[in-house]
């Protein structure tokens, strides 16, 4: 096993001190609704997510920008449904931080149905390593829980700024998985491959300028893509698949679909092999639009370092 390059944080006396009182309150209070009906988080996000679009005006923008540079054709009235409905997801994704994090191991079981596995078995029996993509849904902290219940990964993740944050979130994110790796521990992510482990990242979001290549996604023609993605796939004996992911409509819970590992990739050539993930990224999200993190500002890092901002 490789050595995890962020050490595993453990408690210390100075989180007793009062600049840690308020993040001390949230997580008492996420700990605790964690433990109600889980369709009563269900509401209680949605509300909370109609509340934060009235507040949220600056991530409001951004998620509606991003809408628009997607889906030009879309009318102003659909993207506007999605919206709404997806802030509404964004207040459940805060619930389902402290489900993935505190649920114990038999509620989350009964809460997930998951296909494909056998697509992770038959790469085991090969001698393969498995480079597992996906996107960042916005249940992605209870979803790591539940495919981590389906077959264990090495988790390839970005520390929290707050230090008693990631003190939660290291345990909450490993329970259910083997164990976890910096987001700037590459060569401990190649090792994990090399060791046949099946390794978690998610290549959908702007990394900025360094390692990136300008290609289409969705509407946008020069949107900054992720090359490390290549550098993991191109591990010898790697295989790389898809991870779709979807909270159910009907409140019953969430479902994971494996798929195949990806034919004829990677290839030798980066720019095919990037569009390539980029169109897998657009049929993950396509599934569910409304559950996708539109929050984020995919689209600011630009071609040319004077073009103008998207977001202004």
């Amino acid at each position: 096993m490789s050595k995890n390059k962020v050490l595993q944080p453990n408690f210390k006396f100075s989180f007793l001190l009062p600049k840690y009182w308020l993040t001390w309150l949230g997580v008492i209070i996420l700990y605790s609704i964690s433990w109600l009906p889980y369709k009563l988080q269900l509401a209680m996000g949605r509300a909370l997510g109609r509340l934060l679009l009235k507040i949220g005006s600056s991530r409001k923008k951004v998620a509606l920008k991003n809408l628009e540079l997607c889906f030009p054709d879309m009318t102003a009235a659909e993207r506007q449904r999605i919206l709404k409905v997806n802030f509404e997801n964004t207040g459940i994704a805060l619930f389902e931080t402290g489900m993935g994090w505190w649920w114990p191991d038999w509620r989350i079981k009964r809460k997930f149905t998951v296909t494909g596995i056998e697509h992770f078995e038959k790469a085991k029996q090969e001698g393969k390593g498995v480079l597992l993509l996906t996107v960042h849904y916005l249940s992605a902290e209870i979803i790591g829980r539940g495919i981590g219940h389906a077959h264990p990964l090495v988790i390839f993740y970005r520390p929290h700024n707050n230090p008693l944050m990631e003190f939660f979130q290291f345990r909450g994110r490993g329970r259910s998985n083997k164990y976890m790796l910096g987001k700037r521990d590459v060569k401990g992510l190649i090792k994990a491959l090399r060791d046949k482990e099946s390794c978690l990242y998610l290549p959908d979001q702007d990394y900025g300028r360094n390692r990136s290549l300008f290609v289409p996604l969705f509407a946008v023609k020069d949107a900054a893509t992720t090359t490390g993605t290549l550098i993991f796939a191109r591990q010898k004996e790697t295989v790389t698949m898809m991870m779709l992911p979807k909270r159910n409509d009907d409140g019953s819970g969430y479902t994971l679909e494996m798929t195949p590992a990806l034919e004829s990739f990677p290839t030798e050539n980066d720019e095919n092999d990037v569009i390539r993930v980029n169109q897998e990224v657009e049929k993950a999200i396509l599934r569910k639009p409304e559950q996708y993190m539109w929050l984020h500002r995919r689209f600011k890092t630009r071609p040319n370092e004077d073009d103008p901002s998207l977001y202004k």
